[in-house]
C-alpha cells in the first residue's frame, strides 16, 4: 500500500512539473484593452528609449520588450529569442586622416574642406580647372557647356554649387543643378575629382556640412570648400568666387579656364554600423490543409531617436526625444494587442498568423525588407499583410485610411462588412510603409492608419495625444479582419494595383524601366532588380528578378543614385543597353523604352 502511494504520488509530481514546464503563456487579459495598449505605447514612448533610433540602446530595449510579449503570450519563434538580426548605416563622418595639400600648405579639415557623403574613399595627386557650375547642355532652350575649353581629364574640378537662376521656380537650369549629378557628369568625362564652393548668391553664409547619411558612392573623390580655400586656389589666376559667380549669373555662358595648381587630396568617409532587429512571432494554424498559408500583422517599431540635423525630424534645429507614440508605438501596441488575442484563441485558427515589429522603417523599410528578401515560408502562401503605422490619433469622425484595397480582389467584400468606421480607401499597394515591400513579391497588402498630424516627425508626437479609445476600436477592427481572411476555405487572390516603386522617383526619372529596385543598397558595384514587372520595358528586353544592374549605355551604375541619374538622361521610345550580372554571368539587354 506504501508502495502504491508512493508510485502515486510520484506520477502526480512528474505530470505537474510537465505542465509547469510546458505552461509558458501568460495572458492576464485576452481581449484587446485600453489600460494595456497605453502601457505599451507609455513604455515604448518614454523618454528612457530615447525615440527608438535603429541600432541604439532604446532600439534594443523596444525590440526586448516586444519579444517578451511574444514569449509570454506562447508564439513560436522562427530565430533565437523571436529577434531577426539585421545591419543598418546609424552614422557618417568625414575620417580625421581626409586631407587636401597645395603649394605645400595643408587645408584644415571641416574648417577649410570636408569631403561630402557619397565621396569615394580615394585619394587624387592632380592639377586644378575651373569649371563654371559644372553644366553641358544641349537643349533647343538652353546650350551651355562648361568643359568644352578646359583640360579635364584626370583632374580635380573646381565648380560652384547651385545654378544661375537660384530663386526662381521655372528655372530651366534647375534639372541639371543637383550636386551629385554634377558629379556624375563630371565622372562620365574622365575627371579625377571635384571640388564645390558655394557662392554669395547660392549661400550667405559659407559653411562646410558634415555629411549626414551616405548616399551612394560616385567614384570620385569629392570635397567641399570654403570660399576663402576657392580664393586661395584662384590667387595665380587673379579671380575670386563671388566674382566668378556673379559674371555666370548675369552672362549666362561659360568662364571656364584652367588652374596651375596641383592638388594632393584623399578623402575618407567613415561609416558606423550597428545591428537592429525585426521582432517576430507566430501561431500555427490547426486546419491540415490551410496551416501552410499565412496572414501577417505587422508594425514598424523604431522611430526618429533625438532628431537634429540629417534625420527625418521636420524640426531639425531641435534636439530632442523624438518618441513616436503615434509613428508608430501605436501600431506596435496593436500589433502585441493583436498577438495576445489570437494567442488565446489558437486552437481556432485554420492558417497560422505571423506578427511582426519591424525595425529601420524609417531609414527606408529595411526591416520589411531584410523579412521579404529572407521569408521562412514562400511569398505565394502568404494570404495576406495587414500593416498598421499611426493608428492613433482617430478623429471624432472615425476616419479610418486604407491603401492597398486593388491589391487582392476580396478586399472591396472584406472591407463592406464593416460599420465603425468612416474609410477612405486607395486601391494602390505601394506606399511609404512596410507593407510596400509585401506588395512588391505579390502578397496582398493593406495599409491601416488615423493619418497624418502636425506632430508628425517632431517631439510633439507625444503620448498624450493618443486617442486610445480610438485605436482600440482600429486595433478590433483588424483582428476581425484578419480573422475573416484566416477562415476563408480559399487564399485571398492577389492583383497588381500600382506601380511597385514610389511615385516620386518616378516623377523625377521621366522614363522607368519596370522594376522594383533594391532601396536598401544591399549590392555593392551595381543594383539588383527585386521585382520585374510584367509588361514593362525591363520585362520585355528579357530582364529576370535578380538581375543585378552594372550598366546603361555602358555608363557604370554602382547604386540607386547612379540608376536614377542615367534613367533622367534617357527618353521616352528610346532604345538602350543594359548590363547585368545574372546568376555570376554577364549579359547584355536591348530594352526599349
Amino acid at each position: 500500500m506504501k508502495k502504491t502511494t508512493l508510485l502515486f504520488y510520484l506520477l502526480c509530481f512528474i505530470i505537474s512539473q510537465v505542465l509547469i514546464s510546458c505552461s509558458t503563456t501568460k495572458i492576464d487579459n485576452p481581449e484587446i484593452s485600453i489600460s494595456e495598449v497605453e502601457s505599451h505605447i507609455k513604455y515604448l514612448a518614454s523618454d528612457e528609449l530615447k525615440g527608438r533610433y535603429p541600432g541604439t540602446e532604446g532600439d534594443q530595449l523596444a525590440a526586448e520588450y516586444i519579444a517578451q510579449q511574444f514569449q509570454d503570450f506562447g508564439l513560436q519563434s522562427f530565430e533565437a529569442n523571436y529577434l531577426q538580426k539585421f545591419e543598418v548605416i546609424t552614422s557618417i563622418k568625414a575620417g580625421e586622416s581626409s586631407s587636401m595639400e597645395f603649394n605645400g600648405e595643408k587645408a584644415a579639415l571641416k574648417k577649410e574642406f570636408i569631403p561630402v557623403s557619397y565621396s569615394e574613399n580615394t585619394s587624387l595627386n592632380a592639377t586644378l580647372c575651373f569649371a563654371g557650375y559644372g553644366f553641358n547642355i544641349d537643349t533647343d532652350k538652353v546650350k551651355w557647356n562648361d568643359y568644352s575649353e578646359i583640360d579635364y581629364k584626370g583632374k580635380w574640378v573646381l565648380m560652384l554649387k547651385g545654378e544661375p537662376e537660384i530663386d526662381s521656380l521655372k528655372s530651366p537650369y534647375m534639372k541639371y543643378a543637383a550636386d551629385r549629378d554634377k558629379v556624375m557628369l563630371a565622372k562620365d568625362l574622365g575627371a579625377g575629382g571635384v571640388l564645390f564652393v558655394s557662392g554669395p548668391a547660392y549661400a550667405r553664409r559659407d559653411m562646410l556640412p558634415e555629411p549626414s547619411r551616405r548616399i551612394g558612392s560616385t567614384g570620385l573623390p569629392v570635397f567641399h570648400i570654403s570660399r576663402e580655400l576657392a580664393n586661395k586656389l584662384l590667387e595665380k589666376e587673379n579671380k575670386k568666387i563671388e566674382e566668378l559667380e556673379s559674371a555666370l549669373n548675369k552672362n549666362r555662358k561659360p568662364m571656364s579656364f584652367n588652374i596651375d595648381i596641383n592638388i594632393n587630396g584623399s578623402s575618407v568617409i567613415e561609416q558606423q554600423t550597428a545591428n537592429t532587429y525585426n521582432v517576430v512571432g507566430y501561431l500555427e494554424g490547426n486546419d491540415p490543409n490551410l496551416k501552410d498559408e499565412y496572414v501577417i500583422i505587422g508594425a514598424h517599431y523604431d522611430h526618429l531617436g533625438m532628431g537634429g540635423k540629417g534625420s527625418s525630424s521636420r524640426k531639425q534645429d531641435t534636439i530632442g526625444v523624438h518618441s513616436g507614440a503615434d509613428d508608430n508605438a501605436s501600431g506596435t501596441a496593436a500589433v502585441i494587442e493583436l498577438a495576445e488575442k489570437f494567442a488565446a484563441q489558437k486552437q481556432n485558427l485554420k492558417r497560422s498568423i505571423v506578427f511582426i515589429a519591424f525595425g529601420a522603417e524609417e531609414m527606408g523599410l529595411l526591416g520589411s525588407k531584410h523579412f521579404v528578401d529572407h521569408m521562412k515560408m514562400p511569398a505565394n502562401k502568404v494570404s495576406a499583410m495587414l500593416n498598421m503605422d499611426m493608428i492613433g490619433r482617430l478623429s471624432a469622425d472615425s476616419s479610418l485610411e486604407i491603401g492597398g484595397v486593388g491589391t487582392a480582389l476580396e478586399y472591396d467584400e472584406l472591407l463592406n462588412n464593416q460599420n465603425k468606421f468612416n474609410l477612405a480607401t486607395t486601391t494602390e499597394g505601394y506606399g511609404p510603409s512596410d507593407h510596400a515591400s509585401f506588395y512588391g513579391v505579390d502578397i496582398p497588402v493593406l495599409h491601416i492608419s488615423t493619418g497624418a498630424h502636425l506632430d508628425y516627425h517632431t517631439p510633439e508626437d507625444s503620448f498624450d495625444k493618443i486617442n486610445s479609445e480610438g485605436l482600440k476600436m482600429v486595433a478590433d477592427f483588424v483582428f476581425d479582419l484578419a480573422s475573416e481572411i484566416n477562415e476563408r476555405d480559399k487564399q485571398l487572390s492577389f492583383q497588381e494595383a500600382g506601380p511597385k516603386t514610389g511615385t516620386v522617383s518616378r516623377k523625377r526619372l521621366g522614363v522607368t524601366l519596370g522594376i522594383m529596385p533594391d532601396f536598401a543598397g544591399k549590392i555593392k558595384n551595381g543594383l539588383r532588380a527585386d521585382f520585374v514587372i510584367e509588361g514593362k520595358p525591363a520585362f520585355k528586353g528579357g530582364m529576370k528578378k535578380g538581375d543585378i544592374i552594372t550598366a546603361i549605355n555602358g555608363q557604370s551604375i554602382a547604386n540607386i543614385q547612379d540608376y536614377m541619374y542615367r534613367l533622367s538622361k534617357l527618353k521616352f521610345g528610346q532604345t538602350i543597353t543594359v548590363e547585368v550580372v545574372r546568376e555570376q554571368t554577364k549579359k547584355v539587354l536591348i530594352i526599349q523604352l
